[in-house]
């Protein structure tokens, strides 16, 4: 039988163990970085291990673009989908891990692959062919409430209310 002391020193031991692989698995998974160009080549983004952007170039080719926002986000999408394959090769300290499994579900799930892409330029048939990014939907005419009938004056000489005369102040 182990003594007390040995005992501690065990549980201390595996603390320090499990710390020392938790601290390499947050260096590790934050060393996870994913870039994304665009199908033309002019936009190139960074997405961290979160998914959130942390780099973005735009071509001056492309900088007056109509759909440029849209081009932007779809990179974007496309860069944050490959976040699952990037988290399995770049973290070999949990591989085949009941944890890899299960981080790996989540950015799958978190950001899933972009529709195919079959966006036209120039942007949807939805879109008004001023460019606007929404379209107002037609408002119905609002009929006009028709305004109050006048009050008909008071009768001259009777002053059953107090304030009828309009002075208050008697």
């Amino acid at each position: 039988m182990s003594s007390p002391e040995q005992l501690l020193a065990s549980f201390d031991a595996k603390i320090a163990e499990a710390k020392q692989r938790g601290d390499r698995m947050q260096a590790e998974l934050a060393a996870v970085s994913v870039s994304e160009r665009s199908q033309d080549g002019q936009i190139a983004v960074k997405v961290n291990h979160l998914g959130n952007l942390v780099g973005l170039e735009i071509g001056h080719a492309v900088r007056e673009k109509a759909n440029l926002a849209d081009e932007i986000l779809r990179t974007v999408q496309r860069a944050q989908s490959k976040l699952a394959g990037a988290v399995q090769a770049g973290m070999p300290s949990i591989a085949g891990t009941e944890t890899m499994s299960e981080l790996v579900q989540q950015l799958q799930h978190e950001f899933p692959e972009p529709e195919p892409q079959g966006f036209v330029d120039g942007g949807s048939a939805a879109l008004a062919s001023d460019g606007a990014r929404f379209v107002v939907a037609e408002e119905e005419p609002q009929l006009k409430p028709k305004p109050a009938p006048p009050r008909p004056a008071p009768e001259a000489g009777t002053d059953d209310d107090y304030f009828g005369d309009g002075d208050y102040l008697r």
